[in-house]
C-alpha cells in the first residue's frame, strides 16, 4: 500500500507543472503602488448609479495602500448637486447624500473573452454592506450584454448570503434572466468562525460551454452557455460569447443591502489582487 500511495504521489507531482502550464497570466492589477487606481485601466461610476442604493459614488473613496486596493465606505452628508424637485430619476429625488463609496470599472479600457479570472479579497460584512466582483458585456442594454457576478454579499430576509450569478436578456426590456446561487453566510462560519477577518479567492473560469464560480476552490455556481441566450431584445444571441469587462464596488443599502450599521463606518473592502489567465496555446 506504501508502495502504491508514493508512486501516486509521484505522478501527481510530475502533473501538477503540466496542470500549471494550461493556464497563462495574461492581465492582472496587483495594486502595489500607493495612491489612485492606474487610470490607464480604472474608470470611476459617479453618483446615484443603481438600485436606490444609499452611497454616492466618487473617486476618492477608492485608493491603494500597503499593497491593496481599498473601496472605503464612509457616513457624511452634504447636499445631492444633482437634486431637482419633481424629478422622475430617484438618484436626483434625494435631497442629500448621506453614504460615500466608490465603484471601478475597466469599461472601454480592459475586457477579456473567455479565460480565469481570480480576485483576492477581505470583503465587509456588517450590515448594510453589498461588495461585489462583476462583470458586464458591451454593445447592447442590460442585461442583453451579460452580467456575471463572481461575488456579492448581502442579506436576503435580514440573513447573510453570499451569491454567484449569472444574467442575460429576454424579451422585456431591463428584464434579466437570472441562474442565482445563494449561499447562506454561515455555511462559510461553521468552516471558520473568522472568515471575515480573512482574505479569500473568488474564482471564475469561463469557456466556451459554462461559467463556474469559485469561492476558495469551493464551486458555488455552474452555468452552461447552452441555456444563456437572450431573446429577442438582444437578437438571439449569446452574450457571454463575447468579451466582459470588470467592475469592483461596495453598494450601501438599497434594494439588497439592507439596513446600514452606521457603527460599521468606515467600512473597507480591500482587494489584493485582480488576475485573467488564459489556456496557453500548445
Amino acid at each position: 500500500m506504501k508502495k502504491n500511495v508514493t508512486i501516486l504521489g509521484m505522478l501527481l507531482w510530475v502533473a501538477m507543472p503540466l496542470m500549471a502550464q494550461d493556464w497563462k497570466l495574461v492581465w492582472s492589477d496587483e495594486f502595489n503602488k500607493d495612491g489612485r487606481p492606474d487610470s490607464t485601466v480604472w474608470n470611476y461610476e459617479q453618483g446615484f448609479v443603481r438600485n436606490h442604493e444609499d452611497q454616492w459614488y466618487q473617486p476618492q473613496n477608492a485608493y491603494q495602500q500597503n499593497g491593496l486596493l481599498i473601496i472605503e465606505g464612509r457616513r457624511e452628508q452634504r447636499p445631492n448637486p444633482t437634486y431637482r424637485e419633481h424629478a422622475r430619476y430617484w438618484g436626483q429625488q434625494r435631497k442629500t447624500i448621506d453614504y460615500t463609496s466608490a465603484c471601478i470599472t475597466t469599461q472601454g479600457k480592459y475586457s477579456f473573452l473567455y479565460g480565469r479570472l481570480e480576485v483576492r479579497a477581505r470583503i465587509p460584512v456588517a450590515g448594510g454592506s453589498w461588495p461585489a466582483i462583476w462583470t458586464l458585456g458591451s454593445g447592447m442594454e442590460w442585461p442583453s450584454c451579460g452580467e456575471i457576478d463572481i461575488m456579492e454579499f448581502y442579506r436576503i430576509n435580514g440573513v447573510p448570503h453570499i451569491l454567484a450569478n449569472v444574467a442575460w436578456g429576454n424579451d422585456q426590456h431591463y428584464q434579466a434572466v437570472w441562474n442565482s446561487k445563494k449561499t447562506i453566510f454561515d455555511h462559510f462560519i461553521e468552516k471558520d468562525p473568522n472568515w471575515a477577518q480573512h482574505f479569500h479567492t473568488w474564482r471564475m473560469d469561463w469557456d466556451e460551454t459554462a461559467i463556474r464560480l469559485y469561492l476558495d476552490d469551493e464551486l458555488l455556481n455552474e452555468v452552461p452557455l447552452a441555456s444563456t441566450v437572450n431573446g429577442s431584445i438582444g437578437r438571439h444571441q449569446n452574450p457571454f460569447n463575447r468579451p466582459q469587462y470588470l467592475l469592483l464596488n461596495l453598494a450601501l443599502g438599497g434594494d439588497n443591502g439592507g439596513t446600514i450599521d452606521d457603527a460599521a463606518f468606515p467600512m473597507r473592502y480591500e482587494i489584493d489582487y485582480v488576475r485573467v489567465y488564459q489556456k496557453a496555446k500548445r
